[in-house]
C-alpha cells in the first residue's frame, strides 16, 4: 500500500473500527445483534418453508413476502458475519474489493426490499380498489416481470456506486468509521473530488427509496379513500385489516431508512448513534417482518406451530 503525505494510493485493505466511542462494549453489543440475526434467519427460513407448501398462501401478497424473505436473508448474510467478527474477534481489516462487494450487496438488497414493498402496496391497491380484476391483473407472468424489474433496477443503479469508487485512487485514510462498508462512509475516505459520487449516491437513494415511498403513499391514499367509502363498518375494518401488516413493515423500513440516510449526510448526531441506528435499520426489519406477518396470518401461525411441535401435516 503506497502512501504519500499521509495519503494512501490504491489501498488494498481498509480498516473497519466498528462503533466509535463504544469500542469497550462492542463485545457485549454483538450479542443482541446476533440474537436479532438469528431471529431474522429462523423467521425468514420458516416463511420460505411455509409459503411454497401452503396452497392457501399461493397469492401475490405472500409470493412477494417470500421474495422479501430471501432479500432479508441476504441482508443478514451480507452484514452480520463481518460485523460480529469485528465485535467479538477484533477482525478489523478487510480487502478493499471485498468492502466494495459488501457495499454493493447491502445497498442493492436495500433497493430490492424497497421495490418489493412497493409491489406489495400495489397488490393491496388492486385487491381493495379493483378486487374483481385482482387475479387477471396480478398474473404469475406479471409478478415475475415485476420482480425482475425490481432486481434489475437495484442491481444497475447500485452497481455503479462501487464502479465510481473504483476509479478513485487517492485516499486520505483507510479507516472506515463503521461496522460495515457503506457508500458514504467509504466516500468520506477519498482525497479526490467526490462530487460525482455524492451526487449519484443521492440520485440512487431518491430514484429507489424516494420513488417507491411516494408511490406507496399514493397507493394507500387511494386505498383509504376506497375503504372509507364502504357502507358497512365491518367491511371497512376487514379491508383495513388486510393492509395492517404491510403498513407496519413499510413504516419501520422507511422511517429508519431516511433517518439513517439524512443523518449521515446532513445531520449532527454522534457517530456511534448513527452507526447503531443504521445497523438497527438493516437488521431489525428482517427480524420483524416474519413476526408481523406471522401474527397477522392464521395459515402461517398454524404451520409454524406444526413445524415446532413436529406434528404431521393434515391432508387438505
Amino acid at each position: 500500500m503506497g502512501s504519500t503525505n499521509m495519503s494512501y494510493l490504491n489501498p488494498k485493505t481498509v480498516i473497519l473500527i466498528g462503533i466509535p466511542g463504544l469500542e469497550h462494549v462492542q463485545f457485549w453489543i454483538g450479542f443482541p445483534f446476533c440474537a436479532v440475526c438469528l431471529v431474522a434467519l429462523m423467521g425468514n427460513i420458516f416463511l420460505l418453508i411455509i409459503i411454497p407448501t401452503e396452497r392457501s398462501l399461493h397469492q401475490p401478497m405472500y409470493i412477494f413476502l417470500a421474495v422479501l424473505a430471501v432479500t432479508d436473508l441476504g441482508l443478514c448474510v451480507a452484514i452480520a458475519p463481518k460485523m460480529l467478527a469485528i465485535f467479538w474477534f477484533g477482525s478489523y481489516s478487510m480487502a478493499f474489493d471485498a468492502c466494495l462487494a459488501q457495499l454493493f450487496f447491502i445497498h442493492a438488497l436495500q433497493g430490492m426490499e424497497s421495490g418489493i414493498l412497493l409491489a406489495m402496496a400495489y397488490d393491496r391497491y388492486v385487491a381493495i380498489c379493483n378486487p374483481l380484476r385482482h387475479t387477471s391483473i396480478l398474473t404469475p407472468f406479471f409478478l415475475v416481470r415485476m420482480m425482475l424489474m425490481v432486481a434489475i433496477r437495484a442491481t444497475v443503479l447500485v452497481g455503479l456506486l462501487p464502479i465510481l469508487l473504483k476509479r478513485l485512487h487517492l485516499f486520505r485514510s483507510v479507516v472506515i468509521v463503521h461496522s460495515y462498508c457503506e457508500h458514504m462512509a467509504v466516500v468520506k475516505l477519498v482525497a479526490e473530488d467526490v462530487r460525482i459520487n455524492k451526487s449519484f449516491g443521492l440520485f440512487v437513494a431518491f430514484a429507489i427509496l424516494g420513488f417507491d415511498m411516494i408511490f406507496i403513499f399514493i397507493s394507500y391514499f387511494l386505498i383509504f379513500q376506497a375503504v372509507f367509502r364502504l357502507p358497512q363498518k365491518e367491511a371497512r375494518l376487514k379491508a383495513f385489516n388486510t393492509c395492517t401488516a404491510h403498513i407496519v413493515v413499510f413504516m419501520e423500513f422507511y422511517i429508519l431508512a431516511f433517518f439513517s440516510f439524512f443523518s449521515h449526510r446532513f445531520g449532527h448526531v454522534s457517530p456511534y448513534t448513527h452507526i447503531l441506528l443504521s445497523t438497527i435499520y438493516l437488521l431489525v426489519p428482517p427480524a420483524l417482518n416474519p413476526i408481523v406477518y406471522g401474527v397477522k396470518t392464521k395459515e402461517i401461525r398454524t404451520r409454524v406451530a406444526q413445524i415446532c411441535v413436529l406434528k404431521p401435516e393434515t391432508q387438505e
